[in-house]
């Protein structure tokens, strides 16, 4: 059975060490479970991105969905940001490497901005409780000091995207997340 288990960093994010199978064909993973979420919604559309060495993405937000990482082949470090307004671990930054050599999956509530530095070529699947709107694609600043995360690359490939997105406390009015249930 996988281990479940609340971040202490930020409220609301979890982490899912899953169950591994293996023998001489190979290996099986059960990556995803709905029951692993008592306070998560039904996940509806399922992406894949993969990246090489040096990509930095994010760091990004919604104000409704919330997301479910896992790295299947190579190694992220995730980034992690509270931006909840309200939320007892509001302004938190985390960090934490998944995929080869730490097999975890991360559950990302909304309002919390998430990013990662692609360690080494890798494929991320991300779920997603929402499907794809572009009203709640937003983004904070990567490199913003008030953040202060460290992504471990010292030179990174980042969008045109995520080189212009404002800073934290230059986010617009209405575009900041608030902490509590959100439908």
């Amino acid at each position: 059975m996988a281990t479940v288990t609340e971040s202490d960093v930020i409220t609301g994010v979890v982490l899912v060490e899953p169950d591994s199978h293996g023998d001489e064909r190979g290996r099986f993973v059960e990556s995803y479970r709905r029951s692993w979420f008592p306070h998560g919604r039904e996940m509806l559309q399922g992406n894949r991105s993969d990246k090489q060495a040096g990509a930095l993405v994010g760091l990004h937000y919604h104000l409704h969905q919330a997301d479910y990482w896992y790295v299947p082949r190579g190694r992220a470090l995730v980034v992690l940001h509270d931006l909840r307004d309200g939320s007892p671990t509001e302004g938190a930054t985390y960090t934490v490497v998944i995929g080869d050599e730490n097999e975890l999956g991360v559950f990302i509530p909304p309002g919390v901005a998430h990013g990662f530095a692609a360690l080494t070529d890798l494929t991320i699947t991300y779920l997603v409780d929402q499907y794809y709107n572009p009203d709640d694609e937003l983004g904070v600043a990567w490199d913003d000091p008030e953040i202060g995360a460290d992504w471990q690359l010292t030179d990174p490939v980042v969008s045109k995207r995520d080189q212009t997105n404002p800073s934290r406390k230059d986010l617009p009015a209405g575009r900041r997340p608030y902490f509590g249930l959100r439908t």
